[in-house]
């Protein structure tokens, strides 16, 4: 068994303190951002501490609206550079323009609101003339 510090958890167990599915785990474990504890005597998945701190890394950039390349981008960049420069620098790029793209939403959204106001007054009053 790889040495591992700390509690070991069961994909199930992780699936549910976290909220997502086995599944999702497994394909994140797929698409390589994290690995099982292997054993040639255990079928089951494990996974130590530092898979759930990656599972919890990867559930907050999916919220935040990153993409997969670039969550486990940022996360490999840890293992890469200990000072965490590089990694800071990449998340912070990744951040600026993550709020660009919400800050054109917010006025694409403001937009369409208006028009669904202008619109909404219009036909009400065409539904006074009626």
């Amino acid at each position: 068994m790889e040495e591992t510090s700390g509690p070991i958890f069961t994909i199930s167990e992780l699936a549910d303190e976290l909220g997502v599915t086995a599944r999702t785990i497994r394909y994140y474990e797929e698409v390589g951002l994290i690995e099982p504890i292997r054993h040639e005597d255990i079928a089951q998945r494990l996974y130590g501490v530092r898979e759930r701190g990656r599972l919890k890394l990867i559930l907050r950039g999916k919220r935040l609206g990153f993409s997969l390349t670039q969550i486990k981008e940022m996360i490999d960049l840890y293992n890469a550079d200990p000072t965490e420069r590089e990694q800071l620098q990449r998340t912070i790029a990744y951040g600026e323009q993550r709020l660009a793209e919400i800050d054109e939403l917010l006025q694409d959204l403001q937009v369409m609101r208006e028009e669904i106001m202008d619109y909404q007054n219009k036909f009400v009053e065409r539904l006074k003339k009626l």
